[in-house]
């Protein structure tokens, strides 16, 4: 190859990787589940607690586009929340949970 097909071939991967990074997901993160009774939910009212499944300090999980990709905490910046990532999930553990 010459110099010229090179340049052009880096720039269409230059190209192709900043339409990637367009791309918007879903990001979301995951302090707990439980499951309740349509009588439970309905007896609700503000102030009520639902007990979930985690422990409290135990790592939440971060999920983007509905696949679990990494675990973090729960951390607080400038008033809002936020979540430190602690683990990034390996792929092997990505497709041991689908299965």
């Amino acid at each position: 190859m010459n110099d010229k097909s090179d340049a052009t071939e880096a720039e269409q991967e230059k190209k192709n990787l900043e339409f990637i990074l367009d791309i918007p997901l879903q990001v979301t993160v995951e302090l707990g589940r439980t499951k309740l009774l349509v009588k439970d939910i309905l007896q609700l009212n503000q102030g009520a607690v639902v007990e979930l499944t985690k422990l409290a300090g135990e790592p939440l999980d971060i999920f983007v586009n509905s696949k679990l990709v990494a675990r973090g905490e729960a951390v607080v910046v400038n008033e809002k929340f936020g979540v430190r990532l602690v683990d990034i999930v390996s792929p092997n553990e990505r497709v041991e949970k689908i299965l």
